[in-house]
């Protein structure tokens, strides 16, 4: 029998990157960290305006980030429940628990 090549072996580039860009905020992460500090109940879009003003997180890309972070933040309330670090306050603004 052969050997099969298993492509997992060895180091990839990969790994190098991960390691750089765990540092770096999640969206999630970024508007909790904003609303946090700004202390009151924000829509998705302004939580990404402040998000990207402090440099916390920005989109890379996308089109329309306010309803992915909508989608993410509904999401965590859903699966977490009372430990989630959002609550909805009113339709589409949301505060820190």
């Amino acid at each position: 029998m052969a050997a099969s090549k298993n492509p997992k072996k060895g180091k990839s580039k990969k790994t190098k990157e991960v390691g750089a860009e765990a540092k770096k905020l999640s969206a999630l992460d970024a508007a909790a960290k904003v609303l946090v500090e700004t202390g009151q109940p924000m829509s998705c879009k302004e939580l990404i305006e402040g998000m990207a003003q402090k440099g916390y997180w920005s989109s890379p890309g996308g089109k329309t980030p306010a309803s992915t972070l909508y989608s993410g933040i509904t999401k965590e309330i859903a699966t977490k429940g009372k430990e989630s670090r959002f609550q909805k306050t009113d339709r589409g603004r949301f505060a820190r628990t």
